[in-house]
């Protein structure tokens, strides 16, 4: 039977699961963009700075980028939909419990338990729809996967926004934490479609014992892979963060032009993932998938950069930029799952996935010195080279380790 036969047929118990793992990781998103909406409103009300404010999201990210590793190996030894279901519980009630809180000290460790609970989801997440669904459809689902994500990240400042505006801060995160925890509740009562064997018991039936956490580690193809996700990681936060200054003050863009930059460059990211999945399904050369569009990218980032043209001509080649990642999204994911050895599911994902953590530090220190140092157009440039370095790194993860 045909790749493409094999990739048309959706058994019900496959859609039952990516339903319910896009479900959690929709989650994840929601709450992740919960606060900034509302730091004008906590300001006022708990008497803090910014930067105090700030801090609340640097713990956040710090527990969510050091616990994913751990939540990796916790994933193998307990299975994933366990310390799925843990994760968006206790993120949602720890969200809950910031709206509770009487000051601002009490949002520093609710915001480090809320980052623990955030830190499962990329190595349960991608576990679990590795044993619950077919190969040849495995492609759509991690696409599916990361659409989830975006729609989270999209309407989280919307609905914080909105019910801050009419009740509070404290009613906004009340309201969007036991959101979450009551999806949290509903997967655990209906938790078939995420039961998937621990990675214990995946090695043992495939033979010898599991292997430990510092021996994946120590394989080439999982450092190459952490490589892969650091590099692309560093791109997306010039891209994201840095492109509206980098336009206006390199391209004589006005600010509305570069805010629109930035949104196309989502639009087309979403759209280079939800293609990228029809073809991860479609192909099993899926390093070539992903090197061919992280080259495009790189030479429309480089175009962007140095092409002297109007500053339309320089958005719609950031719009192409975010296409071509996208269409590598799904076969990036395909590949790390052919990586992973037998029953170290989730420590290759937690590895490998911390490497958007590493990049996420590592960004903007580089792209924040290039524009203190009035060189904007370097900020384009900058990330198409990091995209650039990774095509070396998606041929090393190309095939499953002996």
């Amino acid at each position: 039977m045909s790749i493409e036969a094999r990739a048309a047929r959706w058994p019900a118990a496959e859609v039952s699961s990516i339903g319910a793992v896009c479900s959690a990781h929709f989650c994840s998103h929601f709450l992740q963009l919960a606060l900034a909406p509302l730091f004008i409103m906590m300001r006022a009300d708990l008497q803090v700075s910014f930067i105090e404010l700030g801090l609340v999201l640097s713990v956040f990210y710090l527990f969510s980028g050091g616990g994913q590793v751990a939540a990796g190996v916790l994933v193998d030894r307990f299975g994933a939909d366990r310390l799925l279901l843990a994760g968006i519980l206790t993120q949602g009630a720890a969200t809950a419990a910031m709206g509770f809180a009487p000051t601002y000290l009490l949002l520093l460790p609710l915001a480090a338990l809320a980052g623990l609970g955030n830190s499962v989801y990329h190595p349960a997440d991608l576990s679990i729809l590795s044993h619950k669904v077919a190969a040849p459809r495995l492609g759509r689902a991690f696409a599916a996967h990361v659409i989830a994500g975006s729609v989270g990240f999209g309407l989280s400042p919307i609905v914080s926004a909105a019910i801050g505006a009419h009740f509070g801060w404290r009613t906004a995160l009340i309201a969007m934490g036991l959101l979450v925890l009551l999806v949290g509740l509903l997967l655990a009562v209906f938790r078939g479609p995420l039961r998937a064997p621990a990675g214990r018991a995946v090695h043992a039936a495939a033979g010898g014992a599991p292997l430990s956490f510092l021996q994946v580690l120590a394989m080439p193809v999982v450092l190459m892979a952490f490589l892969y996700f650091t590099l692309t990681s560093v791109a997306l936060s010039g891209l994201q963060s840095f492109s509206i200054v980098a336009l206006q003050e390199g391209f004589g863009a006005a600010v509305a032009l570069a805010t629109l930059a930035v949104a196309l460059f989502q639009v087309g990211n979403t759209a280079g993932v939800a293609i990228g999945g029809h073809v991860a399904d479609r192909s099993a050369q899926h390093h070539q998938i992903a090197m061919g569009g992280l080259a495009a990218a790189a030479v429309f980032g480089f175009l962007a950069a140095w092409l002297q043209a109007a500053p339309e001509v320089t958005v719609g080649l950031i719009a192409l930029v975010g296409f071509f990642m996208g269409l590598t999204t799904p076969s990036r994911d395909v590949l790390v799952r052919g990586a992973a050895p037998a029953g170290a599911t989730g420590k290759v994902f937690g590895i490998v996935y911390s490497g958007f953590d590493i990049g996420s530090l590592v960004g903007p220190l580089l792209f924040g010195l290039m524009l203190d140092h009035h060189h904007p157009r370097m900020v384009i440039a900058g990330a198409a080279a990091a995209l650039a370095l990774a095509v070396g790194t998606a041929f090393a993860v190309r095939r499953r380790p002996d």
